[in-house]
């Protein structure tokens, strides 16, 4: 059975004590709020890949400042092994109104680890050969001419090993303990020519997610792909693996025989979980058939094995159709919370006492629905937040006020994890060479005063660059990954402000000095079929790896 152990604060169970047995309607409910989640042509689709463009439906996208890992070296790009602690929330309660503490779930629904993969029926479509672990899936020429034209990429699907903090309807699995999922991001759409997959296929979204909870037994609570998925493969079971906040794991991703295997080792606790994205686990494709005049899933479902593309991991392998460029990554999602007390039937904000309520305001839950399903009694929202005026864009993260009493008793503990080591040909546990600090701004600054020009060429913006900012207009703080280093341990990555215990380097100190400049990226299917390139980062890559995992 999973440990069950709770936090330590009494002072919260007097809310969500009374919740804590769930029944099944409830139970339901709950896994219907989280499938929205993961419906990407929603508002409410927060937990699934960015892409360089909306493609034909509302979603505007979101925030993810990301952490990327290179090496030159076979293997960094299809195995890895991190350490990770689950970070604490504060003693202090969250409010509705504002004035309370500021909890892991306000400030991230979800943090994950990230790979490129193999994906037959995936954009850019131009091929269905990919040749998993393979630096042959290179594609990345501008001309269309080249035979390594990014339009002839191998179809790719990204992987998301996300984490999951305890606490609130909207976003929690759990309501006091972290939860984990292995979950696969693809796109059914032609990279070159922008056509989509056929009416009835794109029912079940035109970027679509495979999903499985992280297992005690490795077998899914429901089925992965996006055909048969129910409610059970978004509701934890006896064999779900739940993790406490402050345990430290042991994060290892690996390819098999029959697809990516995930491995979660809670050293805190003795528990493991694992999952495989295979076939036989139910994971699945959505058969490319832009023509066909329906999506029977007889004929539509492909079972498939996911395997990671890359034999390694740099500037040159990524997932050609998301606005990150990267491959071997940590990335926080933020821009998901908003205070709301009162919610319209559409689900969008009617009252806050905290702040204005405006247009982005979308995906809300109140007081009352959230203690219903056994969570704090907090009111809020999670659509994405283009006025970057929410919590996650306040002086609210771990670290943000220089006396630490006050800023441990207000905020959450930081997330602390390892960079990354890979198993190389030959056996050896190894150090990625570089990283890079990468935070996707100007895909999202379209509705900020100006709105950023983030089109370089095919299409051209009158002024590119102009306008996309870091931090954000709206934003009173953007936050930083830093360094620490203790007399008992390794270096180790922590993300929020600069006034961090135990802080060894800030790489500036600030968000626009730590990630750098506008980066131009090529990308296929602009107009006339030819590339088109965007400034939807901003990067700033190191020609080293200033927190190795292993020491010297």
């Amino acid at each position: 059975m999973p440990n069950k152990t709770s936090h330590s604060r009494p002072t919260v169970y007097w809310i969500i004590g009374m919740f804590t047995l769930l029944t099944g309607p409830i139970a339901l409910g709950q896994a219907t709020i989280h499938q929205q989640s993961f419906k990407c042509g929603e508002r409410e689709g927060i937990l699934c890949t960015e892409q360089l463009d909306s493609a034909g439906y509302e979603y505007i996208g979101h925030d993810e400042p990301s952490l990327l890992f290179y090496s030159n070296s076979p293997g960094s790009g299809s195995n890895n092994v991190y350490r990770l602690r689950l970070p604490k929330d504060p003693p202090t309660l969250p409010i509705s109104d504002g004035s309370g503490g500021t909890w892991n779930f306000q400030l991230h629904p979800a943090f994950w680890f990230g790979i490129a993969m193999c994906d037959s029926q995936s954009y850019p479509e131009y091929t269905h050969n990919c040749q998993a672990g393979s630096d042959n899936n290179i594609y990345d020429n501008p001309n269309p001419a080249s035979a390594r034209y990014i339009g002839k990429h191998p179809g790719t699907a990204f992987m998301e090993m996300q984490f999951y903090p305890p606490g609130w309807v909207n976003v929690s699995f759990d309501p006091t303990h972290w939860t984990a999922a292995l979950n696969i991001d693809s796109l059914s759409q032609d990279g070159n020519t922008g056509q989509l997959n056929n009416a009835a296929c794109q029912n079940y979204g035109v970027e679509y997610v495979n999903f499985a909870l992280i297992q005690i037994d490795g077998a899914p609570s429901g089925p992965p792909n996006p055909f048969q998925r129910n409610g059970n493969t978004f509701t934890p079971n006896a064999n779900t693996l739940l993790m406490n906040p402050g345990d430290e794991l042991v994060v290892t991703e690996e390819n098999t025989a029959h697809g990516l295997k995930i491995t979660i080792k809670d050293l805190t606790t003795g528990q493991s979980g694992f999952m495989v994205a295979s076939a036989q686990n139910g994971f699945g494709q959505i058969l490319w058939d832009p023509n066909g005049t329906d999506c029977n899933p007889v004929t539509h479902n492909v079972a498939y094995d996911f395997h990671p593309m890359y034999a390694t991991s740099s500037e040159h392998t990524r997932v050609p159709w998301a606005a990150h460029t990267y491959n071997i990554a940590f990335s926080d999602e933020i821009g998901h919370f908003e205070y709301c007390d009162q919610v319209n039937p559409d689900g969008s904000c009617a009252f806050s006492r905290a702040e204005s309520v405006d247009a982005d305001d979308q995906g809300c839950a109140d007081a009352a629905t959230s203690a219903s399903f056994g969570f704090l009694a907090i009111g809020g929202c999670t659509g994405t937040d283009v006025d970057f005026d929410g919590v996650p864009y306040k002086n609210a993260w771990p670290g943000t006020l220089t006396d630490r009493s006050l800023d441990r008793l207000l905020h959450a503990e930081p997330v602390i994890f390892s960079s990354p080591l890979f198993r190389d040909g030959s056996g050896k546990m190894r150090d990625y060479q570089r990283v890079a600090f990468e935070a996707d701004l100007p895909r999202i600054e379209q509705f900020t005063s100006p709105p950023c020009q983030r089109h370089v060429s095919n299409p051209a913006d009158p002024s590119p660059g102009a306008g996309c900012t870091n931090p954000p207009t709206g934003a009173d703080f953007y936050p930083i990954y830093t360094t620490r280093v203790t007399d008992d341990g390794p270096c180790r990555w922590q993300l929020g402000g600069a006034n961090l215990p135990h802080t060894q380097k800030k790489f500036g100190g600030t968000s626009a000095a730590e990630y750098g400049s506008l980066l131009e990226t090529v990308y296929s299917g602009g107009p006339g079929g030819l590339p088109t390139t965007r400034s939807n980062n901003f990067r700033r890559v190191l020609n080293e790896n200033p927190c190795p995992a292993q020491e010297d």
